[in-house]
């Protein structure tokens, strides 16, 4: 038994390779999982951009210079010396793009497991976690797919929808009119905080994004405007407007900052245009800060207890659900990718930006279990 790992150089996300090795004996306590089958979204390119920064790296360690991106998906146990979990279960959680992987549970529970690999110690819990799927309320085998590809997304929408309530919108809906920008609208975390954030009032949601995407982000109903990111100047200079960038695009951070004296907040989640992020200092207007989704997590999880959160978090998820897969007009298509050069293909696909928006891809490189 081998495993096979997609690597990507950490310099330059463009040069890729697939590498074979032999599959490691268990460890006492360890368990195998063929990883089935994984989403691959901008959100991945994400991790990669900020692989370094923020120790994304750091959950699956390669070689010298190259990186594993971490992938949310499924995975079966193949073998198990962990009293505790048999062989065949199903784990929701955080893997690599790989066949397969080998954990070392710890603080089991009828929900699942956190990895207990000494490398992951200091890393989040939020990234160290894995829900039997069996046990698990936000899955069913008819939204897997969907699970897979928005769950991770959304869970981040909705903190930085409640983050900015929490925060009042920094005052930038006290008079009523104040604006949410989105750049990158098209993206799926900015559309599943659009979802969120319009159901509020006082606050107007403008997305940002593309000529060719505008028909989409229309599409959704979640925007109350859409704008092309040349059009900026159809906006009021004096608005007061909090900025939540998905794109990463430093020119147009700047652009912003510049045009609106009034911009009360700003915030990086995400790195869509991989090739021109940064320039983040300097700028006028507020400090332009990373939105670190597991910080406020920890915030409400101090006020309302892990039962509260997850069951917020559980009904907003099954509103989203529902919105995005409405057969009569389906936010999300899943397309399936099996196999070494499919699953290249797709992430060349994914980070050049390219492709239809409604489409999400699932990948897999498993020889035992395709998607």
């Amino acid at each position: 038994m081998s495993t096979l790992d997609f690597l990507v150089r950490k310099d330059r996300l463009t040069k890729t390779e697939l590498r074979e090795t032999p599959a490691i004996p268990l460890a006492a306590g360890q368990i195998r999982l063929g990883v089935d089958k994984f989403a691959l979204t901008a959100n991945n390119i994400t991790y990669a951009a900020f692989g370094d920064t923020m120790n994304y790296w750091g959950f699956y360690p390669a070689a010298e210079g190259w990186g594993r991106i971490p992938v949310w998906g499924f995975g079966t146990v193949l073998e198990s010396g962990c009293p505790g979990i048999a062989v065949g279960e199903r784990f929701y959680g955080y893997y690599p793009m790989s066949s397969q992987i080998v954990l070392q549970p710890v603080r089991l529970s009828p929900a699942g497991f956190f990895e207990g690999a000494e490398h992951r110690a200091a890393l989040h819990a939020v990234y160290n976690s894995y829900a039997r799927c069996a046990a698990d309320p936000f899955h069913t085998v008819q939204t897997e797919d969907v699970e897979a590809l928005l769950r991770p997304l959304f869970i981040t929408s909705w903190l930085i929808d409640d983050f900015l309530a929490d925060m009042d919108f920094f005052g930038a809906g006290a008079s009523g009119n104040g604006v949410a920008l989105l750049s990158s609208a098209s993206s799926k975390t900015a559309y599943g905080t659009a979802f969120q954030l319009a159901q509020r009032t006082g606050i107007a949601v403008i997305g940002l994004t593309s000529a060719a995407n505008r028909e989409f982000c229309n599409s959704l109903g979640c925007y109350h405007r859409v704008l092309s990111y040349d059009e900026l100047d159809r906006l009021a200079a004096d608005l007061a407007c909090v900025f939540v960038d998905f794109a990463g695009n430093a020119a147009l951070r700047r652009e912003i900052h510049t045009r609106f004296g009034n911009l009360k907040y700003s915030c990086s989640v995400g790195g869509t245009h991989v090739e021109q992020l940064g320039g983040a200092k300097d700028l006028p207007g507020p400090r332009a800060t990373l939105f670190f989704a597991p910080a406020q997590i920890k915030k409400r999880t101090a006020e309302w207890g892990t039962q509260e959160l997850g069951q917020r978090l559980l009904y907003a998820w099954q509103a989203f659900v529902g919105k995005v897969g409405d057969p009569a007009a389906p936010w999300l298509v899943v397309r399936h990718h099996s196999g070494p050069d499919a699953v290249s293909a797709a992430y060349a696909e994914v980070l050049g930006g390219r492709g239809d928006p409604r489409i999400g891809h699932m990948l897999s490189l498993a020889p035992h279990s395709p998607v």
